[in-house]
């Protein structure tokens, strides 16, 4: 087998559990992801040649572990190991660790990772940025985008995070119900970024991305049992339920972007929307909201709306209004924006979108929502310098051709347009 797309999407896809559970086993963090990064390594030699192995996480937590004591006994021949009872409770048959990844075991495996990144002896933007680089293996490329900062700021941060971390002398265990809801929001806010990750990956790579939408889901579930009257935990399921219900409508077979409103509904997947819309409609009756049930409403009224013309924009504006006020960000007011076009027409957008231009000047969407809005308002020449600034900032192939697109378009205008005679 030559083809190693599924290697890196089995690999992404069982990261958290086998991190996790080499945290357990070696209590330390720099071990257990050198540890797992190993058993990667040997993945990528044997796997090709033999194939995928009948549980991924569970080999890799066997290979990893083997390949830390080896580390450990290289580093430390004069001095006689621990037993393994008294630094861990995993078997050595990897079916016996095959069949724990589902039950307790799995679920304290992973939230002890997600809390020890976010402990919080670290900045919430450090333990966001280090819950990202070891729970869901992101580079520092990736994670830097999210932020919407430099490479170099994020290798930064993320170095200064694990710093912290050894520090601190974190105990490598669980915590209790108290100090579990005081971590909860970077918890959340974590997994919404890994979510976004594999959301906005490209039509191209989609697929092999798509583990980590998964992944995020089945986090936000897990956490939705453990804090099961929390409204945002239902609202932050909820929202993801539904974006990723949309997934196999948002890109045509050439993997070019299709718009929400262009998509084949009929390929959503109704048994997520359900979900999302329950979840959500019992977060509501809480009367406390927060910022993932103010996203779950919004996309919550497209999941309502069988037709495009019958989405309820007014009622989406007034929702990324109440946002604004309480998480305000340039790329909420962008994205309200849409819902103003609609509802007010693209001048008054555009109107909206001006003051953000220093904001977001290296942000591709700016780029792309100003340029449909000058193409609307007729402004072709404007349309056309915004389009191209658009492609320099295109994150993937799949963006780029949706400018074009729009390009190609004005192009056409342009030349079906009677040439002026003068008088």
């Amino acid at each position: 087998m030559t083809d190693t797309a599924w290697i890196d999407a089995a690999l992404t896809s069982a990261r958290p559990q086998a991190v996790g559970a080499l945290l357990r086993y070696f209590r330390n963090l720099d071990a257990a992801e050198e540890a797992y990064q190993n058993a990667c390594l040997r993945a990528l030699k044997s796997w090709p040649q033999n194939g995928p192995p009948r549980d991924a996480a569970s080999w890799l937590i066997m290979v990893g572990r083997n390949a830390g004591i080896d580390d450990v006994r290289r580093t430390r021949k004069n001095e006689a190991l621990p037993e393994d009872e008294a630094i861990s409770d995993l078997g050595d048959a990897e079916e016996e660790i095959a069949e724990r990844l589902d039950g307790s075991h799995y679920r304290d495996d992973i939230l002890r990772l997600l809390f020890i990144c976010c402990h919080p002896d670290l900045p919430a933007t450090q333990q966001i940025a280090l819950a990202l680089r070891i729970v869901s293996g992101l580079t520092v490329k990736q994670i830097a985008r999210a932020f919407l900062v430099s490479e170099a700021a994020m290798e930064q941060r993320i170095t200064r995070a694990k710093a912290r971390v050894a520090e601190a002398k974190v105990p490598f265990e669980t915590p209790g119900a108290i100090e579990r809801s005081e971590r909860l929001v970077s918890v959340a806010a974590m997994i919404y970024l890994i979510f976004n990750e594999g959301y906005s990956a490209s039509g191209d790579t989609a697929e092999i991305r798509s583990p980590l939408c998964e992944e995020a889901i089945r986090l936000s579930r897990l956490l939705l049992r453990l804090f099961q009257s929390e409204p945002e935990i239902m609202g932050l399921t909820a929202l993801l339920l539904l974006q990723h219900a949309r997934a196999d409508a948002r890109f045509d077979k050439e993997g070019a972007v299709i718009l929400l409103e262009d998509q084949d509904r009929s390929l959503w997947k109704k048994e997520l929307i359900a979900e999302g819309l329950a979840l959500i409609d019992k977060a509501m009756r809480h009367r406390r909201s927060g910022p993932y049930q103010i996203q779950a409403a919004i996309s919550a009224l497209h999941a309502r709306a069988e037709k495009p013309e019958e989405t309820d924009w007014t009622q989406i504006d007034l929702l990324y209004g109440a946002l604004e006020i309480m998480q305000p960000s340039p790329v909420v007011t962008l994205n309200r924006s849409v819902a103003v076009s609609k509802v007010r027409g693209p001048q008054a957008a555009l109107d909206m979108i001006e003051p953000l231009a220093s904001k977001l000047s290296n942000y591709f969407h700016y780029f792309g929502v100003r340029g449909a809005y000058l193409m609307q308002l007729g402004r072709n020449e404007e349309a056309r310098v915004t389009f191209d600034r658009a492609i320099a900032l295109a994150n993937t192939s799949a963006e780029a051709a949706h400018i074009r697109m729009h390009l190609d378009r004005l192009m056409r205008d342009s030349k079906a347009k009677p040439a002026k005679v003068a008088k």
